[in-house]
This record gives structure tokens, C-alpha cells and sequence, in this order.
């Protein structure tokens, strides 16, 4: 049996973290992407079937194909991360589930048809592991921003073109500025929002 996390691990991830709009000028090592990935990709999903898929944008020449795409709200503090990842989501996610989910050697026919038959289990499997990501990040010691506010058409011509993936949401990755931080808002109670049945 698993042990609760302690009082600090839990502020981390969730009762002290921030979404952050600013970070500092600090770099986001190539390494520090393959850990996070290395984490996020043990979130479960069903049938194991993982269809997120990550685009690390960090280069200048990958921020100016992305910045078009981004609502003007969003432009600078998105162009000033250090490093910007789209979540998107894999629409043909089946064709890796033989290796996947081999103990189901006719699991892959659950899936088959066209595309539209799959994008509900793609665009919640994957929206589950982009918040793996965004608890990942914050285990790792980064702060993390995530949000809408671009054009979902743009960000897939411009990084998917070709492919079954679409973009689900974006999230700023880096070591956030404690100036750019928001006055915390309010949360819903458990009876306002919850239930035991």
C-alpha cells in the first residue's frame, strides 16, 4: 500500500502551485523534457491506449510557426517561455494497441472505423495525460501555465499537418516569475461540487 505524500509534496503539486502567466530567464534543459515524459507516460488511460502526444516547443524557429496561432492574450508570455508544450491527441491512437495492450490480442477491433468513431476516447485519454503533464512538471520543480486561447486550426497545420493528431491545449513550462502570479481564486466546496452516493 502506498503511503500519503507529506504536507510539502502535496503544496507542490497542488495547494501552493500556481498558474503561471511570466517566468524567469532560466533555460529548460532537452533532459528535464525527457524526465517529464518519462513520468507522464505511467498515467493510467483506458486500455493503457496513451494516445497524448507532446510537441516541445523551444526553439525560436518552432515559437514563430506557434505564435500565429496564439490569441493575442496569450502571444507574449507564451513567445517568452522557455519552452511552450502542446498536448495533442492522437486520432489513430489504436494502431499501437497491440503493443500496448498485448493481453487483449483483439483489442485493436475495439477501435477500428473511421476517425470521428475515436476521438472521444482520444480527446479524453488525452486530456488526462496533459494533467499528468502539468503534476509531472510541478514534481519535477517546474511551474507550468496551462491554457486555451489559440486556434486549434493553426497549431495542427502547423505541427501535425499530415497525421491523425489534433491539439487538445497548451501549457508554458518553465520556472515561474512570482511578479506575473495572480491573486489565488476561489474553489468550489465540497458540497458544491461533490457528492457521496
Amino acid at each position: 500500500m502506498s503511503e500519503a505524500l507529506n504536507a510539502a509534496a502535496l503544496d507542490q503539486l497542488f495547494r501552493t502551485a500556481r498558474t503561471q502567466n511570466a517566468f524567469l530567464d532560466k533555460p529548460v534543459e532537452d533532459a528535464q523534457l525527457h524526465a517529464l515524459y518519462e513520468l507522464v507516460k505511467w498515467g493510467p488511460t483506458a486500455a493503457n491506449t496513451t494516445p497524448a502526444r507532446f510537441v516541445f516547443v523551444k526553439s525560436q524557429e518552432a515559437k514563430a510557426r506557434l505564435a500565429p496561432a496564439l490569441d493575442e492574450g496569450n502571444l507574449k508570455k507564451t513567445v517568452a517561455a522557455p519552452v511552450t508544450a502542446i498536448i495533442g491527441f492522437d486520432e489513430d491512437f489504436h494502431e499501437k494497441t497491440p503493443y500496448l495492450f498485448p493481453h487483449v490480442p483483439d483489442a485493436k477491433s475495439w477501435f477500428e472505423g473511421p476517425r470521428e468513431n475515436r476521438h472521444v476516447v482520444a480527446f479524453r485519454n488525452g486530456s488526462l495525460q496533459g494533467a499528468y503533464l502539468i503534476i509531472a512538471a510541478r514534481a519535477l520543480g517546474l511551474d507550468a501555465g496551462p491554457m486555451s486561447g489559440f486556434d486549434n486550426a493553426k497549431v495542427d497545420e502547423a505541427f501535425f499537418a499530415g497525421t491523425a493528431i489534433k491539439s487538445n491545449f497548451l501549457v508554458n513550462l518553465g520556472y515561474g516569475d512570482p511578479a506575473g502570479v495572480f491573486p489565488r481564486l476561489p474553489r468550489l466546496s465540497f458540497d458544491e461540487a461533490a457528492r457521496i452516493a
